[in-house]
């Protein structure tokens, strides 16, 4: 019998792949499960992993529709429905990621992973209080593992359940072998819970995480359920000021995500080029077709790399991700060209140059972010009160502020 039509060949492949899959060859072991449907097209096994492959490179659509395939074979097996729930949930479809995940929860109520992603997933959805339940489950039934004591302590934290939400950052920073970047992330939580000293930033890997997680529903949730404006007032008072949308300028949008920032300031823009840590958010980005060039970067490590580049440089909702703004405001401030300007907005704070706040961003005292800029050179020109967006039933005050070379 021909070697391609012996099902142990389909079976040493399907090892084989796992294998490498396991050690992040994914290109291998892609090819290697499909070499496995060439022969077994209806392995739900091979589905599921070739989907699990698709998932990890971010094409979560052709992740779905192999995972949903692989359901469609075995809609009974937990494995393939908490994966199917991991991928919804990724693609931020919530709702339907919650009925997979509870569907695979009773089949096998005892897979930590999977209640640690219907944690989240609920969380997302603005039920952090139900999330409490799966999320203790898990820390109960993986004690060892960190992500799901840091998931934990972000929902405890969001239902208004402090002490919880400190002692699971605690059990996450006495685990054994932690990695600096969950350590870190402890610490951050903890700083926003009052329990440490606010870094001067929140964890490069945090912020990435949090928004390639939030990517798929960005746009909706935010200006749908927090009514966020901070980009058309930004571009709203730049026209103010005198500066014309007239489609001359080089323009630099920090912290671009799905594109929001860019529909706003591509009026102004001769060219436009977008900076964001979060690779899913610079996908999203890329399909609107409003820039030039995108780059996945810390602004703080690619300025400095951007002098004298710019006639615009604006960050709308970003800088609340950095607490200590002196080093990213002279970055900004070097990237410009003679009569360039800065735009940018900040969550309002007193008391203080920074401080952490409970929705783990930063606030600033606007005075104090003046003094910064006009130690580095920069001049006001224009300072704005606003409401930046809604946040659990409350307006988040802000203002805006444009520099310019003094």
């Amino acid at each position: 019998m021909p070697v391609q039509h012996n099902p142990e060949t389909a079976e040493a492949w399907l090892r084989q792949g796992m294998a490498l899959h396991q050690h992040g060859r994914l290109a291998e072991a892609a090819a290697l499960y499909r070499q496995v449907l060439s022969l077994r097209p209806r392995d739900a096994n091979a589905l599921n992993l070739l989907g699990t492959v698709a998932r990890q490179s971010g094409d979560l659509p052709d992740a779905l529709r192999l995972i949903r395939r692989a359901v469609g074979l075995a809609p009974e097996a937990p494995v393939f429905l908490a994966s199917l729930g991991g991928t919804l949930a990724e693609a931020g479809q919530l709702e339907a990621a919650a009925r997979a995940l509870r569907a695979a929860l009773e089949r096998r109520p005892e897979d930590a992973t999977a209640l640690r992603n219907l944690g989240q997933v609920l969380c997302g959805l603005g039920r952090p209080g139900e999330a409490l339940a799966p999320l203790r489950q898990a820390v109960a039934l993986a004690p060892g593992q960190a992500e799901p004591h840091l998931a934990l302590a972000h929902a405890a934290r969001e239902a208004g359940q402090a002490e919880e939400a400190v002692n699971a950052s605690r059990m996450a920073l006495a685990l054994p072998e932690l990695t600096p970047e969950l350590a870190e992330q402890a610490r951050f939580l903890l700083a926003a819970l009052g329990e440490a000293a606010a870094p001067h930033r929140a964890p490069a890997a945090y912020v990435r995480e949090l928004f390639d997680q939030y990517a798929p529903r960005f746009d909706t949730d935010l200006q749908e359920r927090l009514g966020y404006r901070t980009p058309a007032l930004l571009a709203a008072l730049l026209e103010r000021s005198g500066v014309a949308p007239a489609g001359q300028l080089d323009v630099l949008d920090l912290g671009c995500g799905t594109g929001l920032s860019g529909r706003a300031l591509k009026p102004f823009a001769r060219r436009l080029e977008g900076m964001d840590l979060s690779p899913r958010m610079l996908a999203e980005a890329h399909r609107t077709g409003l820039y030039d060039q995108l780059r996945e970067a810390d602004l703080l490590e690619a300025l400095p790399r951007c002098a004298g580049r710019f006639d615009l440089v604006a960050a709308a909702d970003v800088l609340n991700y950095l607490g200590e703004l002196r080093p990213a405001l002279a970055g900004m401030a070097a990237a410009l060209r003679p009569g360039g300007v800065l735009a940018f907005s900040i969550e309002s704070g007193t008391g203080g140059a920074y401080a952490l706040g409970p929705g783990l961003r930063y606030r600033h005292d606007p005075d104090a972010v003046l003094a910064s800029g006009g130690g580095l050179g920069l001049k006001l020109l224009a300072r704005e009160e606003a409401v930046l967006r809604r946040e659990r039933g409350a307006n988040v005050a802000g203002q805006l502020l444009l520099l310019g070379m003094a």
